[in-house]
């Protein structure tokens, strides 16, 4: 099956906004209270979602789309990365919020004045509350933001005239 341009960009979209919607409604099920970097992760696929959905408004700039989703998404494998090794090591690393406010955490601040529910950080980062398959939701993110990078790096790579063959 072979998508066009605009189609991959629908199912990278689609992909992001089902990953915010899967974590905030896993977090209200299971009573997880978010940290910043799972807040920050939740704006970074926010972001791909937009990006993605500028693809499908502008398919002709399609390399410049995936070269920004690409960049995001290694931001989002970094924080993941992060909150990851902060689960493992708790005790190797200073929690979030209990220095002054870096900009991420300024920035989490901001969106959670803004939009309470959605965004208001309640959590540690080094607390593993919920796990599947052995894996936190910090080490699931980093799967799905290296999924979502090898999709547009895909997407961004193929010719011109081709069809994307984003799903063999």
């Amino acid at each position: 099956m072979r998508l066009s341009t605009r189609q991959a960009f629908v199912i990278l979209a689609s992909a992001s906004l089902g990953l915010v919607a899967a974590g905030y409604f896993l977090g209200e099920w299971a009573r997880l209270q978010p940290c910043y970097l799972c807040i920050f992760q939740r704006l970074l696929y926010l972001l791909l979602a937009g990006l993605a959905l500028c693809g499908v408004l502008l398919p002709r700039w399609r390399t410049l789309w995936c070269v920004l989703i690409g960049l995001t998404a290694i931001g989002g494998v970094l924080t993941a990365a992060e909150q990851s090794w902060m689960q493992y090591a708790p005790e190797r690393v200073v929690e979030c919020g209990f220095s002054d406010p870096t900009l991420l955490e300024r920035i989490v601040d901001w969106f959670g004045v803004q939009w309470p529910a959605m965004f208001m950080v309640t959590g540690f980062c080094t607390n593993k509350d919920w796990t599947f398959l052995g894996f936190s939701l910090a080490n699931w993110s980093v799967i799905f933001f290296l999924v979502l990078l090898c999709a547009a790096a895909r997407l961004g790579c193929q010719r011109k005239d081709d069809k994307c063959p984003l799903f063999r």
